[in-house]
């Protein structure tokens, strides 16, 4: 090499072809699993979506929207381990589903070290609830619903006073972790359960976005913005930018 000889300041050129099927995979990922990979914005978020019925160990109807939790466990764990997703934002309109998988899912989301969101749209009934307050800041957008009401069970059940305990355990759980994770109390979540003044046919309560929020079940109203904002800032506290 000449003494005077200049660097190349030309960047490597993009191969068509791998741009193409990098476009078709982020397509598939977003059409076929509801994935979105890491944002192009200021900060890298992975959005995570639950719709539907949450599915555990059985299957649900092939005519039901489902999220399989042996498909979003294994997304919890690279979103954790991928050093370049700096935050997660999980967007839920579920009906509810497994009670069991519903809570594994929030424990991962609620131990997870990156800055997290919740984004209630539409409804997040039921076992979604847990998953709603999972992360560190939740929010729900003033037409959304959630439906508090007490464990259901489908299939042969037993009339022995076990079963009856049984249910009760399972519903503490679901309170305890409720409470542990919201503003609002196990005595006050176990209530709205057992509410027989609101719904014809059945017990519990339906509360709206505001009502959600009044509640101390979700920390604040607000939208897909609001949600990425908490992010931004979360993420940037954490390096200490400003």
């Amino acid at each position: 090499m000449q003494p005077n000889a200049k660097k190349s300041s030309k960047k490597p050129a993009h191969n068509p072809t791998e741009t193409a099927a990098l476009k078709r995979l982020e397509h598939d990922l977003i059409t076929e699993d509801g994935i979105v990979p890491a944002t192009k914005g200021r900060h890298a978020i992975h959005c995570l979506t639950v719709i539907g019925t949450i599915e555990g160990h059985c299957l649900a109807s092939e005519t039901q929207k489902t999220t399989k939790y042996e498909h979003v466990i294994p997304q919890l764990v690279d979103i954790e381990e991928d050093p370049e997703i700096e935050g997660l934002l999980v967007i839920l309109n579920t009906v509810g589903g497994d009670v069991e998988a519903g809570l594994a899912l929030a424990e991962l989301i609620a131990s997870s070290g990156k800055p997290s969101a919740t984004l209630v749209l539409g409804g997040g009934h039921s076992i979604g609830i847990p998953l709603a307050v999972a992360a560190r800041r939740s929010f729900i957008v003033p037409t959304a619903t959630m439906t508090v009401h007490p464990v259901r069970h489908s299939g042969m059940v037993l009339g022995v006073p076990q079963t009856l305990r049984y249910f009760e355990q399972m519903q503490e759980r679901i309170a305890g972790f409720v409470a542990g994770h919201s503003g609002i109390s196990a005595k006050r979540f176990t209530e709205l359960m057992h509410n027989t003044g609101e719904l014809v046919m059945d017990m519990g309560t339906v509360l709206d976005g505001p009502a959600a929020v009044k509640e101390g079940l979700i920390d604040e109203l607000g939208g897909l913005a609001d949600a990425l904002r908490f992010l931004y800032r979360e993420i940037e506290q954490g390096r200490g930018e400003k």
